[in-house]
């Protein structure tokens, strides 16, 4: 059996930097720091060494370097870190040096959090919230990703899916023993009905979240929709901050959504410019109409935006997603309902904002949800589905035994009981080499 290699990457970012440091892990580790290094220096402190090409004897810098012998470490092996000078030529001299030595290769995204998962050193959900602790842009994901590298799932789920197997294991033992008389068949499947359905109810609440989390790893999505020149792509950019829409007089000139993100409040904000709403025969305009109408109905709010220097025209109903806004107050006296805001002068525009993040702040909570991913929803709603048949009473033992696996194993997929490899390979597709 091929032993696992050692992996290296870089695990501070590409480009010119004062210092660059690459990651090791695996058993090749301690050789590899002897081979570069001269000696392995003492663990678990940063020492200065003078690090040379195995084959070659060239110096390629003076560096700390770290040895971290396992299983105490992210990845449950022996570790090291080489803090280098950060000029790309000593990261590619090392790199190339790291690469010639017996069982050594470079690591592909996520491979170091895969080992700590592979080891026990993480479980699956941690290692999501691992991931999302990288992608977060805004204070409330950051929190939202603590929670999950915490454990906050993984210990609720683990704790559920412990109860659904002793449920389990009740309906095995009626089965098994059905026909002895010191089981009460009766009594124990009255007793397993009740732990089901409690369980059920639990699980049932926590996806009653609206979307909570998945919402905020993704962003609370704000469309700008109107008629052609309401302002919508102006709007855009002076939220923004910046060139992010063009904008011109000519009617039809946005034809594609286009989206910026922002942190308001420490909230993730999607703003998206659609095309404008007006009946037309051009066949491109009307896709970008279908496309907007689409984005406005699965947006978190929808900002119908209307000039205060245009005709009245029926306006929408704002409706619980919706926010009317009169646009280029500058231009005339708006009035009627809704905020008045102008993008040129800026007026209006921090009570625009601060209603966004009012209605944000409303809808995404303080990044306490349990469920942050589709996966994890679409796992625990086929659990409920299956306990729901359980507390339904099937007619025969043997349903109930089989509803009660598929909820067990539901969870499961959760936590990474089972089905781990096809969802690490997910998981780890969109990780940073060397984390």
């Amino acid at each position: 059996m091929a032993s696992t290699p050692t992996l290296f990457a870089p695990a501070s970012g590409f480009g010119r930097a004062a210092i660059a440091v690459i990651r090791l892990t695996g058993s090749a580790c301690e050789p590899l720091l002897r081979a570069l290094a001269g000696t392995c220096p003492p663990p678990r402190r940063l020492s200065l060494r003078t690090l040379r090409d195995p084959d070659t004897g060239e110096i390629l810098d003076r560096a700390l370097v770290a040895w971290l012998p396992g299983p105490a470490t992210y990845t449950g092996e022996d570790m090291a870190e080489l803090h280098l000078h950060g000029g790309l030529a000593v990261r590619a001299g090392v790199i190339r040096a790291l690469s010639a030595f017996p069982g050594c290769r470079a690591a592909e995204p996520g491979a170091f959090t895969r080992r700590a998962v592979d080891h026990g050193r993480l479980g699956l959900t941690e290692a999501e919230g691992i991931g999302d602790l990288i992608d977060a842009e805004t204070e409330a994901q950051r929190r939202q990703a603590l929670r999950q590298l915490d454990g906050a799932l993984g210990r609720q789920v683990a704790e559920w899916r412990a109860r659904a197997i002793e449920c389990l294991a009740g309906a095995e033992a009626a089965l098994d023993f059905s026909d002895e008389g010191d089981v009460d068949a009766a009594g124990l499947d009255a007793a397993l009905l009740g732990k089901a359905s409690a369980l059920r109810d639990e699980i049932a609440a926590a996806l009653r979240d609206d979307r909570r989390g998945e919402r905020l790893r993704e962003g609370f999505c704000v469309v700008l929709a109107g008629p052609p020149n309401a302002g919508k792509s102006t709007l855009l950019n002076a939220l923004s901050r910046r060139e992010a829409a063009i904008v011109s007089d000519i009617p039809g000139t946005t034809r594609d959504a286009i989206e910026v993100r922002c942190d308001l409040g420490g909230l993730p904000i999607l703003l998206v410019d659609t095309a404008g709403l007006r009946e037309t025969e051009d066949r491109v305009e009307a896709e970008g109409i279908r496309r907007t109408r689409a984005r406005m109905a699965s947006a978190d709010l929808v900002l119908h935006l209307s000039a205060a220097d245009e005709p009245a025209r029926e306006r929408p109903d704002g409706g619980p997603r919706g926010l009317l806004v009169t646009t280029k107050a500058d231009l005339a006296e708006a009035g009627g309902a809704g905020l008045a805001v102008s993008a040129v002068t800026g007026w209006g525009l921090d009570h625009l904002l601060d209603a966004i993040e009012a209605r944000a702040r409303a809808d995404l909570g303080g990044g306490d949800a349990l469920i942050t991913r589709e996966r994890h929803r679409d796992a625990l709603t086929r659990c409920v589905a299956s306990l729901d048949r359980v507390a339904a009473g099937a007619p025969l033992p043997e349903l109930v035994a089989e509803d009660l696996r598929l909820a067990v194993r539901a969870l499961g997929e959760v936590g990474g009981h089972v089905g781990v490899e096809e969802m690490l390979d997910r998981l780890f597709a969109g990780f940073c080499i060397g984390k």
